[in-house]
């Protein structure tokens, strides 16, 4: 079974929406969406951890006569625009897929947007925790923040 929590990174603030799966079988941000000091540790921890227990709630997939929905994130950000966000945002997961955890940092795509990179993808032992991976998450996310001042 495929888990998946991401984040989004903003001038220190973790916004961790829900993750729901579409019936087409892609992911959709939902609310409720956390929003979390990266300085609160526990606070973080705590906002991943509700992310993950509430898993991937399904979602009818959106269509051109129901209309794609306007980014949940947009709510919790003073941004009129996903573009202006993106702008000095960062973007990470974890997923977990045949019992494994990787971390991943994505960079930004070209045409806006979210790409993987293959650079910046951590894969943690197998016999990891979902606890073992929400720290290295983390820790993960706080020193990039640290080493870039934000």
């Amino acid at each position: 079974m495929t888990m998946l929590c991401h984040l989004y990174i903003r001038n220190g603030t973790a916004y961790v929406p829900t993750a729901a799966k579409t019936q087409a079988g892609y992911y959709l941000d939902i609310d409720p969406v956390e929003v979390t000091p990266i300085s609160d540790k526990e606070g973080f921890i705590g906002a991943i951890r509700r992310c993950i227990d509430r898993g991937h709630p399904i979602v009818p997939t959106p269509t051109r006569a129901t209309g794609f929905p306007k980014p949940v994130i947009l709510r919790y950000v003073k941004v009129r625009s996903l573009a202006a966000f993106e702008k000095d945002a960062s973007y990470w997961q974890i997923h977990k897929e045949d019992d494994q955890y990787r971390i991943e940092q994505w960079k930004k795509g070209a045409q806006g947007g979210w790409l993987p990179d293959p650079a910046r993808i951590e894969t943690l032992p197998l016999g990891a925790s979902v606890d073992d991976a929400i720290k290295r998450l983390i820790s993960s996310v706080q020193s990039v923040a640290s080493n870039h001042g934000a």
